[in-house]
């Protein structure tokens, strides 16, 4: 049996932002037409170690996907100089079940959650955007700014932190990472209403418990996408969006009600109805199931909690890519 070995500069090589934004939109069509097998992922605790290991596994056979995601969270590795939330991918093929396939699922996760949040921006936001507000600058904020580029013709990036520092750096760095291939200005901002100044897009990529910016002046027509709350506790989207934005996306539904402080904290105040509220999933508008902006001067809202079936499909892809060129280190079991 022999595995393809692919590493985070292995994955840059053979799939970039614009054919991830199409692996995740036909993940989502999968998903929300019931052509996918998604079980609720597997949390087993290591206490000894204080760590925690995930399995978020599925098959979708339309992309012949089939595979699971381990993720560990063991925040005591900072000390020993390794990475908190360690992940692999392991693919397999859905005719034999074979092991065929070890990618580095860090990067994976990065990839696939700027890319969806890059197909809901394509799918939501006004065509003529051209202001883009970054909130939070972390390990996911650089494909969530890449899948926004790749998507509209942004002239103006705004990038707030709770450390200028950080946004400063950010901005430093992403301006040199994608000027030879996007015309914009990058700039780190010293006040969240700066940042949402007649912005087109707002992206929240944050660990925030509390909204990281007042919704009450976020401008009509704006699409705002929800990436970093995926636990009951966060909550960085204002409560005011959440109850008034015209139409709300989600990836699952099932996820993003079940684990997101965005809507769980509004559902608890009797203020949002999950089931009335959410205008749907963003694969039934890729289905044409249902509607998705119909004026300019909504505000549409995509909230992501994440979901085992856009690994399965985005790495299937990779893999599919990987093998064509001959990249990757080939093990033999």
């Amino acid at each position: 049996m022999q595995i393809r070995v692919l590493n985070e500069s292995d994955i840059k090589k053979v799939m970039d932002m614009k054919a991830a934004i199409e692996a995740t939109k036909n993940a989502l069509k999968a998903y929300s037409s019931g052509g996918a097998d998604i079980p609720l992922r597997t949390n087993l605790d290591v206490a000894e170690h204080n760590g925690q290991s995930l399995y978020m596994y599925g098959y979708v056979p339309s992309q012949s996907a089939l595979g699971v995601k381990i993720v560990s969270v063991y925040p005591d590795n900072i000390a020993k100089n390794l990475t908190s939330v360690p992940a692999t991918m392991v693919t397999l093929d859905s005719e034999t079940g074979q092991v065929n396939s070890l990618m580095d699922g860090t990067y994976l996760t990065r990839l696939r959650t700027g890319a969806i949040s890059g197909a809901a921006t394509d799918e939501l936001s006004n065509p003529d955007s051209k202001i883009f507000a970054l909130f939070g600058t972390g390990g996911q904020a650089e494909t969530q700014l890449e899948a926004v580029l790749n998507v509209r013709d942004i002239k103006e990036v705004r990038v707030f932190d709770i450390s200028k520092d950080r946004a400063e750096d950010f901005a430093k760095r992403m301006k040199e990472k994608f000027e030879a291939n996007f015309d914009f200005e990058i700039m780190a901002v010293g006040s969240t209403d700066q940042a949402i100044d007649n912005a087109d897009i707002i992206t929240a990529v944050t660990t925030a418990k509390d909204p990281v910016f007042d919704g009450t002046k976020v401008k009509k027509g704006c699409h705002i996408n929800g990436v970093g709350s995926y636990t009951p506790e966060m909550s960085e989207i204002p409560e005011y969006i959440v109850s008034n934005a015209e139409k709300i996306y989600v990836d699952t539904f099932d996820g993003a009600v079940s684990e997101s402080g965005d809507f769980i904290k509004p559902i608890k105040k009797g203020i949002f109805d999950a089931d009335k509220d959410i205008t749907g999933e963003l694969g039934q508008k890729l289905l044409g199931e249902i509607a998705g902006r119909e004026n300019p001067d909504e505000i549409t809202f995509f909230e992501t909690t994440g979901s085992a079936v856009l690994d399965l499909v985005v790495g299937q892809k990779i893999l599919e890519a990987a093998k064509k060129q001959n990249i990757g280190q080939i093990i033999e079991m």
